[in-house]
């Protein structure tokens, strides 16, 4: 079957890879409290953090670094969900709730192990997997 590649191979559009694929380098969530988000994050997961004023503050979480940015609401649906590892899972669910998060969704198995759904205390949702 005739592809509409050129002779190199590829689509006439499309330009040979120099570089590797581009990678997450930063996520930011909008919070409605940035102080409570940091104790949040901090006090369930052991963030560290770096402010940038108010209605700002970098994070890093060992493997990834991101943001809290102030925000007057969080709009619950449609994004990417951003999951989390931890090899406890029913303490990580007790420490979620006692630092003011919900569960929205109980503990299930899944291929390859067990995950909950959370809500932070400004309703951004996010997950807690483990493999154990």
């Amino acid at each position: 079957m005739a592809t509409p590649a050129g002779a190199s191979g590829m689509l006439p559009h499309m330009e040979e890879a120099t570089s590797p694929p581009m990678s997450i380098d930063y996520v930011e969530f909008p919070m409605t409290d940035v102080a409570q988000a940091k104790k949040f994050y901090g006090d369930v997961f052991g963030w560290t953090f770096e402010d940038f004023g108010d209605a700002y503050a970098s994070f890093d979480c060992g493997n990834l670094s991101g943001g809290f940015a102030k925000a007057g609401e969080v709009h619950r649906g449609g994004g990417p969900l951003i999951v989390l590892y931890g090899s406890d899972l029913p303490a990580l669910q007790q420490k979620v709730t006692a630092a003011g998060g919900k569960i929205v969704r109980d503990t299930f198995d899944f291929p390859g192990g067990k995950r909950f759904h959370f809500t932070d205390p400004s309703g951004n949702e996010l997950a807690v997997w483990s493999d154990q």
